[in-house]
């Protein structure tokens, strides 16, 4: 197992503070757990009946990377598209909750604000139920998250493309994204939808697949059975990127850096028990672009964004982490080492 040491990650952990701001533009909705017991089945069928103990809700999707960039103190601003409905409402209400303002955010008649209910034991995961659009954002919408972008992006160090599928990345939304990133000389980070036209992502500065989504993505290109190292060249070489990074789950991540060298690297995921992975991506693309961004090489970002993951998936739902929580969990993993 490789760490980062100590004292490097206390010192970048400090510089998120001093950050610019963060754009992150991505498909928002609201995440929602029913927890309880299963103490007997259905009478009308075959199926566990629920007792409930416990419900909440928090910010979900693209949501929760600014609410990990809040538990960071690390400044970001998050746009994105809701219904006109009273599920729009409250996601707005929940981003004020966290002192997270809601100027991005743009209102959509015809459209439902995604919501994500999943139904839990202490055990397991018993159901999950979505409420959602992933129509193709079209029109004045269109105008309006675009006009939104270009309002606010002045003043932003990073903008995060974070991709659900959910229909607002059309063509012209990531090109406007990528070519406003690159004419101001901004780190362009994207974490890739599953349907996405890859070739829209063309010219970014950093992709995040995971390995399933570099594998659709070199499908696309036409390569298939590829091994990791190969996916990441083609990656870099088919979308003009200048880095690489395809998160593996159990088996680590996978880092390439062109301006460092042609090099592929497989960083080990940092042992933990799996409680819940939900959530766990969001997490690792925010500590990644944070780490980079207080000068981080992609190397250390990979380490510190693997350190947050392992944090992340020992909790119970959609979760974020704090520094002081990737300082302790640093501790116990290195005595473990």
């Amino acid at each position: 197992m490789e760490l980062i040491e100590k004292e490097k990650l206390s010192t970048l952990l400090e510089k998120f503070k001093e950050i610019d701001p963060i754009l992150i533009v991505g498909d928002v909705g609201v995440d929602k757990y029913t927890f309880g017991d299963v103490k007997r089945i259905s009478p009308e069928a075959p199926v566990p009946v629920l007792e409930v103990t416990e419900e909440w809700q928090k910010l979900g999707l693209a949501a929760n990377v600014v609410d990990n960039f809040k538990s960071l103190d690390v400044p970001s601003t998050i746009c994105g598209v809701v219904g006109e409905d009273k599920g729009g409402t409250h996601f707005e209400e929940l981003l004020e909750e966290k002192g997270i303002k809601t100027w991005g955010i743009v209102r959509a008649e015809g459209r439902s604000t995604i919501l994500k209910e999943r139904i839990l034991t202490k055990r397991q995961q018993i159901c999950r139920i979505d409420y959602e659009s992933s129509q193709v954002l079209e029109g004045s919408h269109e105008d309006k998250l675009i006009f939104r972008i270009n309002d606010l992006f002045k003043g932003h160090s990073c903008i995060l493309i974070s991709d659900y599928s959910k229909g607002i990345f059309t063509e012209k939304v990531c090109k406007t994204l990528i070519e406003l990133g690159n004419k101001n000389g901004v780190l362009v980070a994207v974490d890739p939808g599953r349907s996405t036209n890859a070739e829209w992502y063309k010219g970014a500065t950093l992709l995040k697949p995971n390995l399933i989504e570099a594998q659709a993505i070199c499908h696309s290109f036409g390569y298939y059975d590829k091994s990791v190292e190969e996916m990441a060249h083609i990656l870099m070489d088919k979308l003009e990127l200048e880095k690489v990074v395809i998160t593996l789950g159990g088996s680590g991540i996978a880092i390439l850096d062109k301006t460092v060298d042609d090099e592929v690297q497989i960083l080990p995921t940092v042992g933990r028990d799996v409680f819940d992975v939900s959530g766990a991506g969001d997490t690792a693309i925010s500590v990644l672009c944070a780490s980079l961004l207080s000068g981080a090489s992609l190397k250390d970002a990979a380490l510190m964004s693997n350190l947050a993951s392992g944090v992340v998936v020992g909790k119970r739902g959609t979760a974020t982490v704090t520094s002081s929580e990737l300082i302790e969990f640093h501790e116990i993993v290195s005595k473990k080492a």
